[in-house]
């Protein structure tokens, strides 16, 4: 599992680094579909992905809002703030019983370990394809989504 979030963080950043051709209009721009414009889609990636794990863990969830972080250098510092804490946490507890089952304080269910990690890394995969289908509106190329090639070892 931890292949895949690396993975995620390395797409993640290149995307960062990708929007620095863009200008803020670009980036704040209302598109169609997924949450809104490129930059708040980034953001919510981030949100997100942290916002699960510290329910795994039974830590109170850290609201930060948009207005806050509504500059690429901004989302990108909240990203490696919260990168930091992850990666933390999932060398600790690699090893914890997958089917735990964790409350969160957003819904009514309560989910294992397991099927949080797993969404955690669906929701990014799933966001990054929107953000594919938006550089291809701007006539620009996407971010590759390839696995293979990204130098991750299984041993």
């Amino acid at each position: 599992m931890i292949k895949f979030f690396e993975y995620n963080w390395q797409v993640r950043d290149e995307w960062f680094t990708w929007c620095n051709q863009l200008s803020t209009e670009d980036l704040l721009k209302d598109r169609i579909g997924g949450v809104g414009s490129i930059l708040y889609t980034l953001f919510h990636i981030v949100d997100v992905e942290y916002s699960w794990i510290r329910a795994i863990e039974g830590k109170d969830d850290v609201v930060v809002e948009f207005e806050d972080y509504n500059t690429l250098e901004k989302v990108k510092s909240l990203s490696d703030t919260f990168h930091k804490d992850i990666v933390e946490f999932l060398q600790k507890n690699s090893d914890e019983s997958s089917d735990k089952l964790v409350f969160v304080p957003w819904d009514e269910a309560n989910y294992t370990k397991n099927e949080i990690l797993h969404h955690i890394v669906a929701h990014e995969i799933h966001h990054v394809g929107q953000l594919s289908i938006w550089a291809r509106e701007l006539k620009l190329s996407p971010i590759s989504a390839n696995f293979i090639r990204r130098g991750f070892k299984f041993v």
